[in-house]
């Protein structure tokens, strides 16, 4: 039985708990592009290698004929990060762009209730007006 790549690498990030977010970022793709990896039979040596890096795990385990223990030894030893490969949460300040978000996303929660209250009790001509008073 051929082995299928995307579940193989899906797999050990999802017992390994990594967001699929956070990997998403740390590789500059989007998110989409991860969920598609995980989907394709055979994924290309340099994606498997970056993620195993990432997420430090050694896939010469899982890809006997793809790599070897000696491919993966940087991971036991990492170099020093740089500031780019920090998890969002250790960037300073996050605190206060979080409650930022959080505020502006109850804000706009309010204003989407208030919209769609009106426009169930007012026919749509009347919004133009509505709308003004904001």
């Amino acid at each position: 039985m051929e082995k299928h790549y995307g579940q193989i690498v899906e797999l050990v990030i999802r017992k390994d708990g990594f967001s699929i977010t956070e990997l998403a970022r740390l590789t500059h793709v989007n998110r989409r592009s991860v969920y598609n990896w995980f989907n394709q039979k055979y994924l290309k040596i340099e994606i498997i290698y970056r993620i195993g890096c990432i997420i430090k795990h050694d896939f010469s385990k899982d890809f006997p004929d793809l790599f070897t223990p000696e491919d993966f030894k940087d991971i036991q030893n990492p170099k020093p990060s740089n500031y780019d490969d920090c998890s969002i949460w250790e960037l300073p300040n996050h605190h206060i762009w979080k409650d930022k978000y959080i505020s502006l996303l109850e804000q706009y929660n309010k204003v989407l209730l208030m919209h769609t209250s009106i426009s169930s009790t007012k026919p749509d001509d009347d919004m133009s007006s509505m709308v003004k008073s904001y």
